[in-house]
């Protein structure tokens, strides 16, 4: 890997985006708009090439079972470890986030779910036993077996954690992996690529980088399941490629997450979790904090407490501040257009609300007021450091406004009254929900983890997520031998008589009064 350190023309705030070259990838550090890295990128018919690779090393992968697999993902936990330094730069200086959020959020995340697979997989992978029902002489269980080669689709906003979760969680349940990280942080995919260089198992996960056509030859590919975490409209096109095979999709996608705040929430406590919730990683975070509806009795007295605590913001390049740059300029130009269109249709902007005048790809943590679900802020993913709070006249509104959305990923409800505040909870059309807190649900690894309508199909984490890579297989076998079925041809006589007789024994009233059911 090359290392240059020359301006790029989106070190400008309005310079012009640089289209990649086909065959290399031009690494940015969006602190500075520098140029870090060059990285080459692999042709279409390569990708088949490398899925034939993990094809090859499935098998014996496969059936080393979870224990052996376990002891190899904690090496590569061990190199995480000794490599940490090294790999919080990498991310640093492709994400433009602080060190202390991608030791945290990257580091810290991807090293549990490698240590709650590592304990789990081999009870959540073991035969599950299953009850034959009125096949008494019969005995039934389920079993998990891997579906082979996974290809993970993985994106720039936490380009560590995001693709090594599905990583590492397909390889738990024994699949190899074909890995196309972002190319906007290309760097992070060539950190994860040396994590699993091992001369006992060679071929576990290979990635292959490059821009969409080279993502679309992997969905389209011999791949068994395909792992995509981004946008909704690119989730759309994701899953219409991988119709064409009928290969199954987890689908981890976008969202808009709203955030109830109750009259009798504790206002530090909130306005704190609403500020964090909403700025941290400049913003760039799926389960962020979009949207704040807050009742209309405390409504000033938040907003003066978030005002206040967003103008405190430590914002640089330095890596001791609260936030770091955005990361792609693209999401820079959604931000802004979001803006203008709330402040267009009446919104006030109270602090921020522009970009910064200087290189590279920084936008001012921004507090909005005085919005409504007319305008873009409130129903499209931002994905950048805006907070846009609205005022709310009761519980009902509240979540009624919570649901007016496409998107069900993650959510919250801020109220001193916590039984109120898990019944406000249930109501919520959401993958996941926090109570007196926000964002900490995916930090949980057994937790499973993922959306509800355009916010994906499918979860990660928990015993779901491991599940997620397998395939059921039922399984039927003799508990004791009989001559012959009763039901088997040819067909004895009274059957008839005989299995209405046993249904009224086995689901009559009489009986289940006698069981008191």
């Amino acid at each position: 890997m090359t290392t240059v350190d020359v301006p790029h023309p989106l070190g400008s705030p309005d310079g012009p985006a640089r289209e990649p070259s086909e065959d290399v990838i031009e690494c940015i550090d969006p602190r500075n708009g520098r140029v870090t890295a060059r990285i080459p990128v692999v042709g279409v018919a390569e990708v088949a090439s490398a899925v034939a690779g993990a094809r090859q090393a499935s098998g014996p992968w496969a059936e080393a079972g979870p224990r052996r697999r376990s002891a190899a993902l904690l090496r590569v936990r061990d190199r995480i470890l000794e490599r940490a330094e090294d790999l919080v730069a990498t991310i640093c200086a492709a994400t433009g986030k602080q060190p202390a959020e991608a030791a945290t959020t990257e580091l810290m995340a991807v090293c549990e779910t490698i240590g709650y697979y590592a304990t789990n997989a081999e009870r959540w992978l073991r035969d599950q036993p299953v009850h034959p029902g009125s096949l008494v002489h019969k005995r039934a269980w389920k079993r998990y077996e891997p579906v082979g080669v996974v290809g993970v689709i993985s994106p720039w906003n936490y380009p560590f954690t995001l693709a090594m979760t599905p990583v590492v969680t397909a390889l738990a349940a024994g699949n190899t992996v074909v890995l196309k990280p972002s190319e906007v942080t290309a760097t992070v995919g060539e950190a994860v690529r040396e994590l699993f260089v091992d001369d006992e198992w060679p071929g576990l996960v290979t990635v292959v980088q490059g821009g969409p056509a080279v993502g679309e030859a992997l969905v389209r590919s011999d791949v068994d399941k395909i792992a995509f975490t981004g946008s909704a409209r690119t989730g759309r096109r994701v899953m219409a490629a991988a119709a064409e095979r009928l290969t199954p999709v987890l689908l981890e996608l976008g969202g808009k997450d709203p955030m109830i705040v109750r009259a009798d929430a504790d206002l530090d406590r909130a306005t704190r979790g609403a500020v964090w919730g909403s700025m941290q990683n400049s913003g760039q975070t799926c389960m962020s904090v979009e949207r704040v509806y807050v009742d209309e009795s405390i409504h000033d007295e938040f907003v003066d407490r978030v005002v206040h605590q967003v103008e405190q913001i430590r914002q640089d390049d330095s890596g001791a501040g609260d936030i770091g740059s955005m990361t792609f300029p693209a999401q820079l130009d959604v931000v802004e257009r979001h803006v203008a269109d709330a402040v267009a249709k009446g919104a006030r902007v109270l602090v921020g609300g522009r970009r910064l005048d200087r290189p590279g790809y920084w936008y001012a943590p921004t507090v909005l007021v005085g919005v409504d679900h007319t305008m873009d802020v409130m129903r499209e993913e931002t994905f950048g450091p805006v907070l846009p709070i609205m005022r709310t006249t009761s519980d009902d509104q509240a979540v009624e406004l919570a649901n007016d959305s496409r998107y069900g990923l993650n959510s919250s409800v801020w109220s001193a009254d916590e039984d109120r505040a898990a019944e406000l909870a249930a109501r919520i059309e959401a993958g996941n929900v926090c109570v007196n807190d926000c964002i900490v649900s995916y930090a949980v690894t057994g937790l499973p983890f993922g959306g509800v309508k355009e916010s994906g199909i499918g979860r990660v984490h928990g015993a779901e997520g491991l599940r997620e890579f397998t395939n059921v297989k039922s399984v039927m076998a003799t508990r004791f031998r009989t001559p012959r079925e009763p039901w088997w041809f040819p067909v004895p006589a009274g059957l008839a008589d005989l299995s209405i007789r046993t249904l009224r024994l086995r689901f009559g009233s009489t009986l289940r009064r006698r069981l008191g059911r």
